[in-house]
């Protein structure tokens, strides 16, 4: 199956495209190539064998989700080097004009 240059034209306008007489003849030899191409792999006998996604099977390497309370602010503030109003007191960084 060959494709023709006009239907690169109509490919190209449907698209939006404006392609020069030379665009034209050289997408034209392009999509010609890649439709043989994929008609070459449509050929191959795969009767029998099944889709996969992968090379390899995969499985689920995830841990159960376990609902572990969370801490507090008292026992992570206890953890601080510096509390000042229940919050972490932190060095000023930037200067104050």
């Amino acid at each position: 199956m060959s494709i023709a240059r006009a239907e690169v034209a109509h490919l190209a306008r449907l698209s939006r495209l404006a392609l020069t007489d030379e665009e034209l003849d050289h997408f034209a030899v392009q999509l010609d190539q890649i439709i043989s191409a994929v008609a070459r792999v449509q050929e191959v006998a795969a009767e029998g064998i099944p889709p996969t996604s992968h090379a390899v099977p995969l499985a689920n390497v995830f841990r159960d989700d376990v609902v572990i309370p969370p801490l507090g602010a008292d026992k992570v503030l206890d953890q601080a080097p510096a509390v000042e109003d229940q919050r972490f007191r932190v060095p000023r960084i930037l200067a104050e004009d």
